[in-house]
């Protein structure tokens, strides 16, 4: 009565329900993985954000990058801000409003610029480069989060004083000082500025999407061999019946 599965078609289709199922399970561990990493990741950038703030030196270092784990460390220094040398990053939007980061390096006490992105500033369009907000003039002290450099080829190159994203790498050559590798995203600053952008925003602690897109992999996996036992289930149905079953069906009726 099951001989039909044996047959070209249906191992065809049986070997097409292998196939997906794995693909789909293989899909399904990988996104539990990324969950478990994020996991991970968020317990040591909470940890980061709860940390007392410490001094720049003793994180940020001019000749070696910060690593993932230092990401998010409350740092803090002073200085004095460079204003002439400003960078603007363009293409920043907060709730889908466009603007742009106000980046600043901070000449410390050591001679060694800190490259501090003081926030976001509105504009009419992603073309437009606003009336920047001026930083305190005089001797400034900051704290701030540890980011890593971006790594986004041409998007780090500074074009008239303007880039699409942050690497100290990228602008240290342009700057006539030593620069930490890294820079800042500024949470505070004394004296406050007269007029101040919007600080930056702190980082997404959820979980993120990784369970919910495993579990839909599993399903799909099982959706694919379900499928399968079905359509087997219907031919087996449509199947005729050997004689002898329909002379007892017939008899019993």
């Amino acid at each position: 009565m099951l001989r039909f599965l044996l047959s070209r078609r249906w191992l065809g289709l049986l070997l097409a329900v292998v196939v997906i199922g794995v693909t789909c399970v293989e899909l399904g561990l990988w996104q539990f993985r990324r969950y478990h990493e994020r996991i991970d990741r968020n317990e040591v950038t909470r940890s980061n954000l709860e940390g007392d703030a410490a001094p720049v030196s003793d994180v940020l270092s001019p000749d070696a990058p910060p690593t993932e784990d230092d990401q998010w460390r409350v740092v803090k220094a002073d200085g004095s801000y460079d204003a002439e040398r400003q960078v603007v990053v363009s293409y920043r939007t907060r709730n889908g409003s466009p603007g742009v980061d106000v980046v600043v390096p901070l000449i410390t006490a050591s001679g060694i610029a800190l490259l501090v992105d003081r926030g976001w500033v509105a504009t009419e369009n992603n073309a437009e480069t606003p009336q920047l907000p001026a930083p305190p003039a005089g001797h400034v002290k900051v704290t701030g989060w540890v980011r890593v450099n971006a790594d986004d080829g041409d998007e780090v190159e500074p074009q008239d004083g303007t880039v699409r994203a942050i690497s100290s790498d990228a602008l240290a050559p342009t700057l006539p000082f030593e620069v930490y590798d890294g820079f800042l995203d500024l949470t505070s600053e004394q004296p406050n500025a007269t007029d101040e952008p919007l600080r930056a925003e702190a980082p997404d602690l959820s979980s993120g999407p990784h369970f919910f897109y495993g579990v839909q992999w599993f399903f799909f996996a099982a959706l694919a061999l379900g499928f399968w036992c079905y359509f087997a289930w219907a031919e087996y149905r449509g199947q005729p019946r050997p004689a002898r079953t329909r002379r007892a069906v017939t008899a019993r009726e």
